[in-house]
């Protein structure tokens, strides 16, 4: 008995041991992969730059520890860096081109836009730009169309058949769960609340989206038509030819591509390009994240236009839990960076990038206060990206100068606020009861599932929303310098693009993050100076590790199943998080 009890002592202690073992080296092993992360391996002579247009093209870089941990790609494209590496590329002269490895990139038309110029830009440096692809997603397409040859698989196809938009409705969905929303709103055109109240899109919705979506179309048409040099109906014609599903060789005929090879003639070709025998070396790739870190000439210079990125719903508080890990703009982080910016004198002038549908009207104020005291101080400029709308353009509106691209969508100048009423739910099909007393009529407001809001209730909440509606709309008379009434005519939540926006005066300027930079340096009157990205990542790796939680994790697998429709389900799932009075509109317009 004696040697039993030892044998399974000694296993489970052997057991423990190896797992502790493991354990370590596990954490070494991520720790090493998070240090390596933050560090670039040197540009070889003779490289090509290599862009992976795949996934969802993120604003920003931002790892997850798990997903290196499961062996999984750490992120996807970022803009920030994808645009940063093709500028410096065209300074480099150990990159000797641009290999553009395409696919089903998901991309807002603005941020897909915004790469696209900087590929343009490069291209003036003399050097050359491969695309190649086995399918191209509409986007992808969009960014490749720019490069001196555009390659396609003799299998595969170009998605290239117009645009559409999609909206999700929950109200069926919500009733037969015994929950119904009850809805305030300002604004003719404040869609945001139609999936929990509709069936279908008003027909105020579906005026705005067929104007903007039309008008994003037509820059996408002007882009390609330059690029291609084919005519915009002749491209709109292969657009009606469903180009995705037809032979290969059509895209061909039509001039959307140049000609049809396998993997193996690409690199035929871009051996050809380096001048080089098929006996020599393998190509030499470098990666958009490698390219982006090396060293700048204006690495030195001590002024600083600060590029600080804005992107995400505002929210009052970081969210948490399994939907929590979507990059947000939480109100009271931002205000204590901008005053951070606000007190460093090596900042002489600010570009707030913003790329938002809004969120909480209480927060966007908090920001539209710090950022008009910052203004007062040093010069701000705004550089929307895909999405500047609600609460994103209500913290755009006070700087002194507003870029935007042409397919931007901004404007939607409206307040809603949106109580979900369960009692069906919790009464009737739960069978639940509520019994309590009060103090006053209102006492109970938010504490009794068991009913809706009373008519007292209701007046005091649409009373509120407008209140908001009215602060909003002076904010952006203020900020643009026109009067309020104007503001209405132009607001009732109504969504405009870039362009549009250009031409009734919510927007100064047609142009990309560059251009704002180059603005503000000019307002700040700065002949030298060196753009620098907030805010900073200080947190200790070991710390992120933590941070990054299991769930966070388990919900970008999520979102990639359920694509187009995790924000809806997500909002759907935390209803009852959100603050009751929003200055947004749906986060994901989704086009397609």
């Amino acid at each position: 008995m004696k040697e039993f009890m030892k044998i399974v002592l000694g296993t489970v202690v052997g057991l423990f041991l190896t797992f502790m073992i493991i354990s370590i080296l596990s954490i070494l092993s991520l720790a090493g992969m998070m240090i390596n992360e933050g560090m670039s391996s040197p540009i070889e002579d003779n490289s090509i730059l290599r862009i992976n247009l795949s996934g969802v093209m993120q604003e920003r870089s931002e790892s997850n520890p798990f997903a290196m941990l499961m062996g999984e790609e750490a992120e996807g494209l970022s803009l920030e860096d994808a645009v940063a590496a093709l500028d410096k590329a065209a300074k480099n002269k150990k990159i000797k081109g641009v290999y553009i490895d395409a696919g089903l990139l998901a991309a807002s038309p603005a941020m897909a836009q915004e790469l696209r110029q900087a590929i343009v830009k490069f291209k003036k440096s003399g050097k050359w730009v491969i695309a190649y692809g086995e399918r191209y997603s509409k986007m992808g397409y969009y960014v490749a169309s720019a490069a001196d040859e555009v390659l396609l698989n003799p299998s595969g196809g170009v998605d290239f058949s117009g645009m559409a938009s999609t909206l999700m409705f929950f109200k069926e969905s919500l009733a037969k769960i015994g929950v119904k929303m009850q809805v305030f709103k300002v604004g003719t055109y404040k869609s945001a609340v139609e999936p929990y109240v509709c069936t279908e899109m008003s027909d105020a919705n579906r005026e705005q989206i067929s104007s903007f979506l039309g008008g994003i179309w037509n820059q996408v048409l002007s882009d390609v038509s330059k690029s291609r040099k084919r005519s915009v109906e002749s491209l709109n014609a292969l657009a009606d030819s469903l180009t995705l599903i037809a032979e290969a060789k059509t895209s061909v005929k039509g001039g959307l591509v140049d000609r049809l090879c396998y993997i193996d003639e690409v690199k035929v070709t871009l051996r050809d390009k380096m001048g080089l025998d098929d006996d020599d070396d393998d190509l030499v790739f470098t990666s958009v994240k490698d390219m982006a870190k090396s060293e700048s000439l204006d690495e030195k210079v001590d002024d600083e236009v600060a590029v600080y990125y804005a992107y995400g719903e505002i929210v009052d508080v970081a969210a948490q839990g399994a939907f929590g890990q979507e990059h947000q703009i939480v109100g009271c982080k931002m205000v204590n960076d901008l005053q951070e910016l606000r007190k460093n004198d090596d900042v002489k002038a600010v570009v707030i990038r913003v790329n938002s549908p809004g969120g909480s009207a209480y927060a966007s104020e908090q920001i539209w206060r710090e950022i008009t005291l910052l203004k007062k101080e040093k010069p701000v400029v705004i550089s929307m990206g895909g999405l500047a709308a609600s609460g994103g353009y209500y913290i755009s509106c006070p700087a002194n100068e507003i870029f935007a691209e042409s397919t931007t969508l901004t404007g939607s100048i409206g307040i809603f606020g949106m109580i979900p009423d369960a009692s069906e739910l919790v009464s009737d099909k739960l069978g639940l009861r509520f019994d309590g007393v009060k103090t006053n009529k209102l006492g109970d407001l938010g504490a009794n599932l068991g009913r809706p809001l009373n008519e007292t209730e209701c007046a005091m909440m649409q009373s509120m929303v407008e209140q908001g509606y009215d602060l909003f709309t002076r904010r952006v008379a203020e900020g643009r310098g026109i009067s309020q009434d104007s503001v209405k005519v132009i607001g009732e939540g109504r969504v405009w693009t870039g362009q549009q926006g250009l031409k009734i005066g919510l927007v100064d300027k047609i142009g990309n993050l560059e251009d704002a930079v180059a603005a503000a340096a000019k307002l700040a009157k700065m002949k030298e100076y060196r753009a620098v990205p907030y805010p900073q990542d200080e947190e200790n790796p070991f710390v992120a590790m933590l941070n990054k939680s299991k769930s966070g994790y388990l919900d970008s697998q999520i979102r990639e199943v359920m694509g187009e429709y995790y924000f809806g389900y997500s909002l759907y799932k935390n209803i009852q998080n959100i603050n009751p009075v929003q200055a947004r509109m749906p986060y994901e317009v989704v086009i397609k």
